[in-house]
């Protein structure tokens, strides 16, 4: 393993900023990813320099042996909607005639109850929506197989609309990154989800899906230039929401760090878990560590957990009271260990920290809110959960925590993200 991380260096080198002073060590991850064989990427592998979608694509299957292990420089920007010949395609490109307006009327003004004979065109909308979503899906999709690092090259390598997906795959190492989660053209309007219903889009920026021993790092997850709150307006005078997610974990996936990352203005940010009645899947997984990550202006979901073992260690959380709904979301069977985390929102309230999704269990150790305490036990008692998790991460794995508020602020608010120098803190 130690050969593995030593050979993971020599590869990032040339792309990634470090101190001088930089070991061997900080190469590697702390948490759920250092667990077992620990989680070294494409170390020691064939490299790759990818400056289109093209090459990306063709770098991931590495000469017919995608799970060889290898290390894939991206440069620059790399657009999932680049076609074969350069050009970006959009909604029509994938759908002719498709149209919003005249999808959304199908539903009645109110938005209720579709109907195929509502208006004449209505089958041909639903028909389009649907072939429109495949295409889609098909062209923006790049799955990441196992013993790969994704490393972006210098301060400006970007993911635009691309759905970056881990299939099965295992040892994977995403650095560097900026990921714009993708707009989904065909959007979906549940009637029946929730009061009024929801639209329900279908891609996130990056999805895990059984993948284990994973290390997302030095990242950033935004909705950048396309924010929901540019969108059309949809039903009930709100606007229509394009994307689905930042990060989604799912299907027992195991052994993930995501550390010294980026979350910025999303709605439904990191999802943990495949559904409420998904134990059979997802029940004795999910074992995940966030260290050390800025979430601004996130909505909700930093992170929604179901049934994992989550420590949440060193993030800062900061935004506008009246946008944000809560930070750390207690779901199914979900064992949820906080610690020393930072929430900052004006005129808002400790209770913003967490909410009960169907959960039972919630500790905290050490977390501020606002500049002082933030008691985070008290408001879980509160909500009815125990503060007994049955696990302690100290148990599991070595970890230094920044002791405090303002140590832990300043460190993520300068070296979290992608294009930011790693240094121990």
């Amino acid at each position: 393993m130690r050969r593995a991380a030593v050979a993971l260096i020599a590869c990032l080198c040339l792309c990634w900023p470090t101190p001088a002073s930089a070991s061997a060590s900080e190469r590697d991850p702390v948490g759920w990813a250092a667990t077992g064989p620990g989680t070294t990427g494409g170390a020691g592998g064939t490299t790759w320099t990818v400056r289109t979608r093209a090459e990306l694509q063709e770098a991931l299957a590495n000469h017919g042996d995608p799970t060889a292990p290898k290390v894939i420089r991206v440069v620059g920007d790399i657009n999932g909607h680049e076609a074969a010949d350069g050009s970006l395609l959009g909604e029509q490109d994938y759908a002719p005639g498709y149209d919003l307006a005249r999808y959304m009327s199908c539903f009645g003004e109110d938005g209720a109850e579709w109907s195929d004979t509502r208006h004449d065109y209505c089958k041909q909308q639903r028909q389009l929506r649907q072939t429109g979503s495949a295409r889609e899906k098909a062209q923006i999709q790049l799955t990441v197989p196992s013993n790969t690092t994704l490393v972006g090259a210098g301060d400006g390598a970007r993911l635009l609309g691309v759905f970056l997906t881990v299939n099965t795959g295992t040892n994977i190492v995403v650095r560097n990154l900026h990921l714009e989660a993708p707009v989904d053209h065909f959007t979906t309007w549940s009637p029946g989800d929730g009061t009024r219903g929801s639209w329900n889009a279908r891609f996130d920026a990056m999805t895990v899906i059984t993948g284990k021993h994973i290390w997302i790092d030095h990242c950033t997850f935004t909705d950048g230039r396309f924010p929901d709150r540019e969108a059309p307006l949809g039903f009930h005078g709100e606007h229509v929401q394009r994307h689905d997610g930042l990060l989604d974990i799912e299907d027992g996936s195991d052994f993930i760090t995501v550390s010294d990352s980026r979350f910025e203005d999303h709605d439904k940010a990191i999802l943990i878990g495949s559904g409420d009645g998904r134990g059979d899947r997802d029940r004795g997984h999910l074992k995940v560590t966030f260290l050390r990550n800025l979430f601004t202006d996130i909505t909700q979901r930093a992170p929604r957990v179901r049934f994992g073992q989550v420590h949440v260690l060193n993030n800062v959380y900061r935004g506008r009271t009246a946008d944000t709904l809560y930070a750390l979301g207690v779901g199914v069977e979900s064992a949820i260990f906080s610690e020393r985390n930072v929430f900052r929102y004006r005129q808002g309230a400790p209770a913003l920290a967490v909410a009960d999704y169907g959960g039972d269990r919630f500790h905290d150790t050490g977390s501020w809110f606002n500049g002082g305490p933030a008691r985070l036990n008290a408001v879980a008692t509160g909500l009815g959960l125990t503060t007994d998790v049955g696990w302690d991460p100290a148990d599991v794995y070595d970890y230094r925590s920044l002791p405090s508020e303002s140590a832990v602020e300043r460190y993520v608010v300068h070296h979290a993200g992608a294009g930011r120098a790693y240094e121990r803190p």
